[in-house]
C-alpha cells in the first residue's frame, strides 16, 4: 500500500524544490472528502487517490499534477465543488480535476454517436492540458489492478475498454511501461486461460531465466569493456500480453517461443548506439530481417532506439534494444519527458512538433461537426499501425491496415464472410476490394446462396479471412470430389447389375474403404473423385472381370507401405504416396505434399526449387511417421585425396553406422583428388548427419555433401 511519504520521497528525487506544503494540504483535503468511503475491496477510499498520485510521480510530473491526482475524485464522489478546489489550490489544479471528472468512462455498449461524444470530451480535455489525460491514465491503471472485486461482466467490459482505448493512448503518448501494464492487466480478464498458462510456464523457468539474463549481461559488459564502451545493461522477461500476441501472429505454441527475454543497452550518445550494435553483431549472430532503426526513423510517439534480434548463448534468441540516456528517458516517461511544466503554465501544443498528432485532433474537434469524420481522424492518429472500424451497432473491430470489407465480414463471423456479396461503407456501396479506413462504419450485404470466391485470396489481408476462405475451398472441393467419386463408382457397378445402395447398407463398401486405410466411405469416394484411384482399383475385389492377378495386391501393398511406414497426411488417409526425385526427402526434412492427378501425393522438401510449379490449392500439410523398417535413398558426394584404401575406409564407416550402400560411382580428378557419388539407404536425418560426421573424420576426406535430385 502506498503511503503519503512514498509520494514525497519520489517527488524529491526529481524535483527537490517541490511545493511540499501544497501537496500535504491536498492529502489532508482528500482524506476529509473521502472520509468514511470505502472501495469494493473493503479498503479506505483514500488508498485509490494515493496510488494515482504515486503513479504520476513515476512519470516525473509536477506538483499541480500530483496534487490533482490526490483530488481527482473529490468532485465526482463527494460534495466538493470545483470552486472550492480553486479556492484552496488555485485555478490550475481546479481545471485539471474538472477535466478528469468530465472525461468520464467511454461506454462500449452504446450508440456510435454517444461513443464519439465521449471521445470528443477526452480530446477537449487534452486540448486544454495534456496532464488531464495522464491523470486519467494513472486512474485507470489502479482501477485495473483492483478489477478483481467487480463482477465478471464489468471486468470484461472495463478490460476491453482498457485494451481498445487506454493502452493504445498510453502507447501514443510514449509511456511504454504503462501501456504494457495496462495490456497485461486487461489480458488477465479478456483471455484468462491463456493468461494463466503463460504465467505458470514462465514461473517454472524463472530461476533459470534470471540466471541466463545475468550471464548475458556479464558477457555484454565484458565485450564492451574491451572497446572502452561505457554502457548500462538491463535484462527482463517480455510482457505477458506481448508473448501472447507473438503466439497468435507467428502461429506458435508457447513452448516454441524462445525469445522471451529482452535486453536494454543504455549508452552516452548516438554514435555509441551504432558502435554497440556493431559489437553485438560481431559476437552474437544477428537474425536476418529482425533489425529496426528507430533512431534514424523515430516512431510517431517520439520513441527512439535500435532494435535487433540475435542468437545468444545456448542458441536462444534474444532481443536487444540500444538507446541513449535521453532516449531511454523518453521511452520511459513518454510525452512527460518532452514537456516540463513550470508553475502556473498551461499546455500549448504549438510549442513542440511532437504534438502534431494532437494538434490535428484538436483542430478536428473544433472544426468537424460530423461525428463520422471526427472518428476517422481520431482513429487514424491514435492508432497509426492498425485500423479500427465499426459495425452498424457501434461495436469496434480491429483490422490490419489495408483490410477490406471481406476481412471485416470474416472478423465478425465466418458465415457472414462466406455469404458476403457486397458492402456499404459509411452508407455508400463499395467494391469488396475497397480498402477500409479507421472510423469507417461497415454494413455487410449477404446472400444465403452465395459462396466464397478463390479470387478473394488475392486481396484479403487478415490471416483469419485467408484461413476461412481456404478451408471453405478445400471443403467444397472435397464435397465435389465425393459426389464425383460416388457417381463414378455407381456407374461402374451398374455395368455389372450391382447396386451401390445395397453395398452401402450391407457395409461391404465400408469394408473396401478400410482396406485402403480410409475411415469412411466418403473418404473413399473423395479419393476416386480426386483421381487418386480409379473405380476399377476400388472395386477390383467385387468385380471378377476387372481383376488382374497380382496387380491389385501389388497396388494396395505399395499404397500401405507408403502410408504406414513413411508419412502421416493431415486430414487425408489412403493416398498413393511418392517421394519426389528432384529433392529426395528423408525424415527430418521439412516437407509438403502436392496432389497430382492420377499419381497420388508427391512429397517434396520445403525448399525444393520445383514447388512453384504446383498449384497452391493442391498443397497438403504432411508430417513424418517414422518406422525403423523403412529406408530412404540418399546420395552423398564425397571428395578426398586419391590414396590407397580411401574407398575401403568409406565403405567400412558406412557399415559401422548400419548404412547400406546401394550404388556407387568413383572417379579420379586431374588435381589428384578422388570423387565418389554414393547412394545409401537412410532411416532418418539424425542417422544421415551421424554418417556425414563419421566420413568427415576419415583421413584424406575433404568434403561430404548431400545431393538432391539426379546427378
Amino acid at each position: 500500500m502506498v503511503r503519503f511519504n512514498d509520494i514525497v520521497d519520489e517527488i524529491l528525487k526529481y524535483n527537490p524544490q517541490a511545493d511540499l506544503p501544497m501537496l500535504e494540504k491536498a492529502y489532508v483535503f482528500s482524506a476529509q472528502a473521502h472520509k468514511g468511503q470505502t472501495r469494493l475491496s473493503g479498503e479506505p477510499y483514500l488508498v485509490h487517490p494515493l496510488e494515482v498520485a504515486y503513479t504520476l510521480t513515476k512519470m516525473n510530473l509536477d506538483i499541480p499534477s500530483v496534487v490533482s491526482g490526490l483530488l481527482h475524485d473529490t468532485i465526482e464522489d463527494s460534495y466538493v465543488s470545483k470552486s472550492e478546489i480553486e479556492e484552496f489550490f488555485g485555478k490550475e489544479v481546479a481545471e485539471l480535476v474538472d477535466g478528469v471528472t468530465k472525461i468520464g468512462q467511454i461506454p462500449l455498449k452504446t450508440s456510435e454517436d454517444s461513443k464519439v461524444e465521449n471521445f470528443r470530451k477526452m480530446i477537449l480535455a487534452m486540448s486544454k492540458d495534456i496532464r488531464v489525460i495522464l491523470i486519467k491514465l494513472a486512474d485507470r491503471y489502479h482501477n485495473m489492478k483492483t478489477l478483481n472485486f467487480l463482477n465478471s461482466d464489468k471486468q470484461v467490459d472495463i478490460a476491453r475498454e482498457t485494451m481498445e482505448i487506454y493502452a493504445p493512448l498510453a502507447h501514443r503518448l510514449g509511456i511504454e511501461w504503462l501501456k504494457g501494464e495496462l495490456e497485461d492487466e486487461a489480458f488477465k480478464y479478456l483471455k484468462p486461460l491463456e493468461y494463466k498458462n503463460i504465467v505458470s510456464k514462465i514461473a517454472k523457468k524463472r530461476k533459470e531465466r534470471d540466471t541466463y539474463i545475468q550471464e548475458v549481461i556479464e558477457l555484454l559488459k565484458s565485450k564492451f569493456q574491451q572497446y572502452k564502451l561505457n554502457a548500462e545493461i538491463f535484462g527482463r522477461a517480455k510482457r505477458l500480453y506481448s508473448i501472447y500476441r507473438k503466439t497468435i501472429i507467428e502461429k506458435l505454441e508457447l513452448d516454441d517461443i524462445y525469445d522471451l527475454t529482452a535486453f536494454r543497452v543504455i549508452v552516452d550518445n548516438v554514435k555509441d548506439c551504432y558502435l554497440a550494435l556493431g559489437l553485438i553483431h560481431s559476437f552474437f549472430r544477428p537474425i536476418p530481417g529482425k533489425f529496426s532503426d528507430y533512431i534514424a526513423l523515430p516512431k510517431p510517439n517520439m520513441y527512439q532506439s535500435l532494435h535487433t534480434k540475435v542468437v545468444g548463448p545456448y542458441g536462444e534468441k534474444i532481443e536487444i534494444q540500444i538507446r541513449t540516456h535521453e532516449m531511454h528517458k523518453i521511452a520511459e516517461e513518454g510525452i512527460a519527458a518532452h514537456w516540463k511544466y513550470k508553475e502556473g503554465s498551461v499546455f500549448d501544443p504549438k510549442e513542440d512538433k511532437i504534438f502534431s498528432w494532437l494538434r490535428r485532433l484538436i483542430e478536428s474537434q473544433q472544426e468537424l461537426k460530423d461525428n463520422k469524420e471526427f472518428m476517422e481522424i481520431f482513429k487514424i492518429d491514435l492508432f497509426p499501425d492498425e485500423i479500427y472500424v465499426f459495425t452498424p451497432k457501434g461495436d469496434v473491430k480491429e483490422l490490419s491496415k489495408g483490410s477490406t470489407p471481406v476481412d471485416f465480414a470474416y472478423a465478425i463471423h465466418s458465415q457472414l464472410g462466406h455469404k458476403c456479396v457486397g458492402a456499404k461503407v459509411n452508407g455508400r456501396l463499395v467494391p469488396l476490394r475497397y480498402e477500409l479506413k479507421s472510423g469507417d462504419i461497415v454494413d455487410i450485404q449477404t446472400n444465403p446462396a452465395h459462396k466464397p470466391s478463390k479470387d478473394w485470396l488475392s486481396f484479403v489481408k487478415t490471416s483469419r479471412a485467408k484461413t476461412k476462405i481456404r478451408q471453405w475451398i478445400k471443403a467444397e472441393q472435397r464435397e465435389r470430389s465425393i459426389e464425383l467419386g460416388r457417381s463414378l463408382i455407381e456407374k461402374e457397378l451398374s455395368k455389372y447389375d450391382m447396386s451401390l445402395t445395397k453395398m452401402l447398407k450391407t457395409g461391404e463398401l465400408l469394408g473396401i474403404a478400410k482396406e485402403f486405410s480410409f475411415e469412411t466411405v466418403d473418404d473413399l469416394f473423395a479419393s476416386v473423385g480426386y483421381g487418386l484411384y480409379s473405380p476399377l482399383q476400388v472395386l477390383g475385389k467385387v468385380i471378377p472381370e476387372a481383376e488382374k492377378p497380382g496387380k491389385l495386391k501389388q497396388i494396395i501393398s505399395s499404397i500401405k507401405k507408403g502410408k504406414d511406414n513413411a508419412i502421416r497426411i493431415q486430414g487425408v488417409d489412403g493416398m498413393v504416396v511418392r517421394f519426389a526425385k528432384c529433392c529426395n526427402p528423408i525424415p527430418g526434412d521439412k516437407i509438403f505434399g502436392f496432389i497430382t492427378r492420377g499419381r497420388g501425393l508427391t512429397i517434396h522438401v520445403a525448399d525444393c526449387p520445383n514447388i512453384h510449379m504446383y498449384d497452391e490449392q493442391r498443397r497438403i500439410e504432411v508430417t513424418w511417421e517414422l518406422n525403423k523398417n523403412y529406408t530412404y535413398p540418399v546420395k552423398l558426394k564425397i571428395i578426398g585425396d586419391d590414396r590407397k584404401g580411401l574407398l575401403s575406409d568409406i565403405s567400412s564407416t558406412m557399415a559401422s553406422n548400419k548404412v547400406n550402400i546401394i550404388g556407387a560411382q568413383a572417379m579420379t580428378n586431374q588435381d589428384k583428388t578422388a570423387a565418389g557419388i554414393y547412394e545409401v539407404e537412410i532411416e532418418h536425418m539424425s542417422q544421415l548427419q551421424k554418417v556425414i560426421k563419421s566420413i568427415q573424420k576419415i583421413k584424406g576426406v575433404r568434403s561430404v555433401e548431400r545431393i538432391r535430385g539426379t546427378v
